[in-house]
């Protein structure tokens, strides 16, 4: 019996695999960027970080690029109230700071506003209404004394009547420890005297003078007043007429407010005519 021959053994060739493993991997990682360049131009951040967790977990076991840590906060919510806190904090703080401005402009008007008081007292009694007037501005209160009140014409010697009115507004300057000014003004009729050459010399000696008497009570401070001489060339009339040369021939005190920049709505205006 014939022997049947043997059967060699076939080995079938096979094709090596094996790149297909990172070939899919490659192609996951490639889709998952897609979704996630797609997802994140309308995604909020809480979604966009748990989507991120989630591909950590599915691609790499929670290890990898995507696990590594993120711009975005891990809790946008708790990131989000945490502004909100500070932002809170800090509207209180300048609220609290506003507040403490604002009642410090009221007590510094409310104080202006007593001393304005006393002086129309004064004015009233001394029946001086055609001679002075006073105003409350931002600046503070400024008081507005006729030149025929203090001086006679062209002179710079108070009369005995101005030294009286100087003394008591001194008196009543006492509890209001503030910069004064005393400003001297003129009308534009030229003046051609020994002592005062210009209309500049006539409203510096003015102020000056007007300044000393002040000075005389010995419990006003004074670093804090100074005089000022402006001629003719601040008017608050025309020099038209005479009625608008005799306002314009006058010195300002001017009582000053520390405060350098109250705000608007703490603002009174009052004038005595």
């Amino acid at each position: 019996m014939a022997k049947r021959p043997k059967r060699h053994a076939q080995h079938e060739e096979h094709m090596d695999e094996s790149w297909l493993i990172p070939y899919a991997d490659l192609l996951t990682l490639l889709l998952a960027l897609f979704i996630v360049l797609f997802a994140s131009s309308e995604m909020d951040a809480k979604k966009f970080d748990q989507m991120v967790r989630s591909f950590n977990v599915a691609l790499n076991g929670g290890v990898g690029v995507l696990n590594q840590p993120s711009p975005v906060p891990l809790d946008p919510l708790l990131a989000q109230q945490t502004i909100h806190k500070g932002g809170q904090e800090a509207e209180r703080a300048k609220s609290e700071e506003e507040k403490k401005l604002e009642e410090a402009v009221r007590k510094e008007t409310e104080d202006l506003k007593k001393l304005q008081t006393q002086l129309e007292g004064y004015i009233q009694q001394n029946k001086l209404q055609d001679k002075l007037q006073t105003k409350l501005t931002e600046e503070g209160l400024l008081i507005t004394i006729l030149d025929n009140a203090l001086f006679d014409s062209g002179s710079a010697v108070l009369k005995p009547e101005a030294r009286k009115l100087a003394a008591e507004m001194a008196a009543m300057l006492v509890p209001h420890p503030k910069k004064v000014t005393v400003t001297g003004h003129t009308d534009n009729v030229p003046i051609h005297r020994p002592e005062f050459p210009s209309n500049w010399d006539l409203s510096a000696k003015r102020s000056v003078n007007f300044l000393k008497v002040l000075l005389e009570n010995r419990n006003l401070d004074p670093t804090k007043f100074s005089a000022t001489g402006m001629g003719e060339y601040h008017p608050v009339a025309p020099n038209t007429s005479t009625e608008g040369r005799a306002k314009n021939r006058r010195v300002e005190v001017a009582i000053l407010r520390d405060l350098a920049s109250p705000p608007k709505n703490s603002m009174a205006q009052v004038s005595t005519q």
